[in-house]
């Protein structure tokens, strides 16, 4: 799982690539973003443009963000969703949880 990650204007923006599997660098990904939340960064935007496959592990990773901003009374949303991702949100329900949009602009104008 590759990811990079940017605090601006008070968002943490979050941009996955290759495939999100919820291995590896998990930790770092948690800790960097327990960090925007100690600094009180409210609302997420996860950019999944660049995610070719995403397992039921890849899954958890996306729900853990969007819980640990929701218990700090922020948002985590998602956008720029592959259709074959799009599919498996659809068909966990995950889409009915989580906010998705098609592009990072209107996840920011949300």
């Amino acid at each position: 799982m590759k990811y990079t990650n940017n605090i601006d204007k008070n968002i943490l923006y979050i941009t996955f690539e290759g495939d999100l599997l919820g291995a590896g660098d998990n930790l770092e990904l948690m800790d960097s973003i327990n960090d925007a939340l100690n600094q009180g960064v409210k609302k997420a935007i996860i950019n999944m443009s660049k995610v070719k496959y995403m397992n039921s592990s890849g899954i958890g990773v996306l729900i853990t963000i969007y819980t640990k901003f929701k218990n700090r009374s922020g948002e985590a949303v998602v956008c720029n969703v592959a259709e074959t991702i799009m599919k498996l949100l659809v068909m966990t329900k995950l889409d009915a949880v989580i906010k998705i949009y098609p592009t990072e602009a209107q996840a920011l104008g949300a």
